[in-house]
């Protein structure tokens, strides 16, 4: 693609406003971080930017914080944390992103250290609709360093002030993750190596009936899984009992499939369920074949089904995962995703795993490290992968 790299760029010397994805997910009752991978995952474009001689100044959002100042969603924790995975760094926090506190601690900054500044969601002007409000807002921000990087993957796809109009105001490079996700993604949908298997699960076909569309002309097979499968069969007319479905799209649903099928695509649908009579494990739990009868919803895809979608996986060449086969929370309905992963583990090419929930259950069955890539970005990997541009990558190439 061409993006300009921090690896090509002067930085010694240099303030460098670096945005970052930090919003990692907090525990409720303490608030304290529960999964540092965000925050991990950017730790060599932050190192290789120290190591040059760059002082750095990290933007990034946590959470959707309804009022300035919501103590909940500070980033001062996040900073603390930062300062412990870079031991021997100077990583110091301002209480806000513009304004003169932070433009005195930015101006103090040396070669080597780090500022964190405060939540930039704390500031309306961030998300603004009108362009020119964002501008004025980046300037603010641009003000503090001499270089923009944006590594945030997982906010490239927001037309938000610290990720279109900071990279428009100052020279703007990609950090290393965010290049990283790029390539990845363009080589999966441009020139994967086949078979390339597409794995698609979830609960709402709503929600990926773009990345669909899309896949339907360059996946050689694609398999469906989780609620999203019932709106499927149901449009061909088989019962789903009292399965999640979204009326609205049964249309769509059943176009998608026939599009496959033009386009001489394999696209699997499961072929037995387990079903319970209540959204839990306490109802009456059974495995059905392709139909569900009355009185039972369908909870994970079956154990033929996930045996079929296995074998197909572990021929693939290329294997893209985004959202999980059932309601694998519960430990009755999880057989279907881990048996993804566990097939996904097998594969001698590439495996690429998208989406919190997928990625949660690769965790969970400590599969992680046997993927070739985890994307950070969830919203952002499903836009890229339907073919939409990304206003992070864009203001970039600009």
């Amino acid at each position: 693609m061409g993006l300009p790299s921090i690896e090509n760029a002067e930085v010694s010397g240099k303030k460098v406003l670096l945005r970052v994805d930090f919003n990692v997910p907090l525990d409720k009752a303490s608030g304290a971080i529960s999964d540092d991978t965000r925050i991990v995952k950017s730790l060599p474009t932050i190192e290789l930017l120290l190591n040059r001689g760059a002082s750095l100044i990290i933007i990034s959002h946590l959470g959707r914080p309804e009022k300035k100042g919501d103590p909940a969603l500070s980033l001062k924790n996040v900073a603390a944390h930062l300062g412990n995975l870079l031991p021997g760094r100077t990583v110091k926090f301002s209480s806000e992103a513009i304004g003169p506190v932070a433009e005195e601690l930015a101006g103090k900054l040396k070669s080597g250290e780090v500022l964190v500044l405060e939540n930039i969601r704390y500031y309306d002007e961030e998300t603004a609709k009108d362009e020119k409000v964002r501008t004025e807002f980046a300037k603010k921000l641009c003000k503090l360093a001499d270089i923009y990087v944006n590594d945030a993957f997982g906010a490239a796809h927001r037309a938000h002030a610290s990720i279109y109009e900071c990279a428009k105001l100052l020279p703007g490079f990609a950090g290393l993750l965010l290049k990283k996700e790029i390539d990845i993604l363009q080589k999966l949908i441009t020139d994967p190596p086949r078979p390339f298997v597409a794995v698609i699960g979830g609960s709402k076909v709503s929600s990926k009936l773009g990345v669909l569309e899309n896949l339907i002309t360059k996946a050689d097979s694609i398999l469906i899984g989780g609620a999203m499968a019932y709106t499927f069969l149901k449009s061909r007319l088989i019962e789903v009992g009292n399965s999640m479905i979204e009326k609205d799209y049964l249309s769509q649903a059943f176009q998608i499939v026939d599009k496959a099928a033009f386009n001489k695509r394999e696209f699997l649908l499961p072929e037995d369920h387990v079903v319970s009579s209540e959204f839990g494990e306490n109802g009456k739990i059974r495995t059905v074949k392709k139909s569900i009868p009355d009185g039972f919803m369908g909870m994970d895809i079956g154990p033929k089904t996930a045996e079929h979608y296995a074998k197909v996986i572990k021929k693939a060449k290329t294997v893209l995962w985004n959202g999980p086969m059932g309601v694998f929370e519960m430990k009755k309905f999880s057989a279907g995703t881990l048996a993804i992963a566990k097939a996904m583990a097998k594969v001698k090419g590439t495996t690429i795993v998208g989406g919190g929930d997928s990625i949660f259950a690769l965790t969970q069955a400590g599969l992680e490290d046997k993927m070739t890539h985890v994307s950070t970005g969830g919203g952002a990997t499903l836009e890229y992968l339907e073919g939409k541009k990304l206003p992070g990558v864009e203001a970039l190439l600009k």
